[in-house]
């Protein structure tokens, strides 16, 4: 994909050259979203709502990192989830089928080369990331999906969230002590970033 030409394309207006970022995107996207909203229909919602920001911004976008701006977006789509639902709370929403029934391992989860004590192990972990991510403060929960997970540096996770290099590596610190004493469990199977502490990247 030539990144750079879709981007030049869309900035001029070109629907299907920003259609062509958002397939590019949009898993990334939905999965940055998931992370730090830890609720399906909310990070679908942040998603639909980041890609229309997108594309209406589009034109601002100056260079650099796509992606960090993508997230920035995205980042900013979930704050907006997060504050509209600490005006109105609602009830936590699981995967459901068709039927309403909720689904344990939705198909978006699964690989088709594991093993099924593997998929349950991966499974398992997963949710205790998630839940442990979960229990962050917000501010710590998205500098630990940013880096940890998205994998940006500390000056493109200082760039999304618009705070100083300093702070963002006391937060990110300050995160994997917390999700490594609640993932204690899980500790043989944590990826090797989770077990660094302190120690920063």
């Amino acid at each position: 994909m030539d990144e750079a030409g879709l981007i030049q394309d869309a900035v001029r207006g070109d629907l299907t050259a920003f259609n062509r970022l958002v397939l590019a995107y949009q898993d990334m996207v939905f999965s940055h979203a998931y992370r730090i909203l830890g609720d399906m229909h909310l990070a679908e919602d942040a998603t639909q709502e980041a890609m229309i920001s997108a594309y209406k911004n589009i034109h601002n976008f100056r260079g650099g990192s796509f992606k960090a701006w993508m997230l920035r977006i995205v980042t900013n789509a979930a704050y907006d989830e997060i504050r509209r639902q600490q005006r109105r709370p609602t009830t936590p929403l699981e995967p459901v089928d068709s039927d309403e029934e909720e689904i344990e391992s939705p198909a978006w989860m699964m690989d088709p080369g594991e093993r099924p004590e593997e998929t349950t192990e991966r499974e398992e972990l997963g949710k205790a990331i998630q839940d442990c991510l979960d229990n962050l403060p917000d501010e710590f929960r998205v500098i630990a999906v940013l880096v940890d997970v998205q994998g940006l540096d500390y000056a493109e996770a200082s760039s999304v969230v618009g705070i100083p290099l300093g702070t963002i590596k006391s937060r990110l610190a300050r995160a994997r002590l917390r999700l490594r004493d609640c993932l204690q469990g899980f500790w043989e199977l944590l990826p090797e970033i989770f077990r660094l502490g302190d120690e920063g990247a």
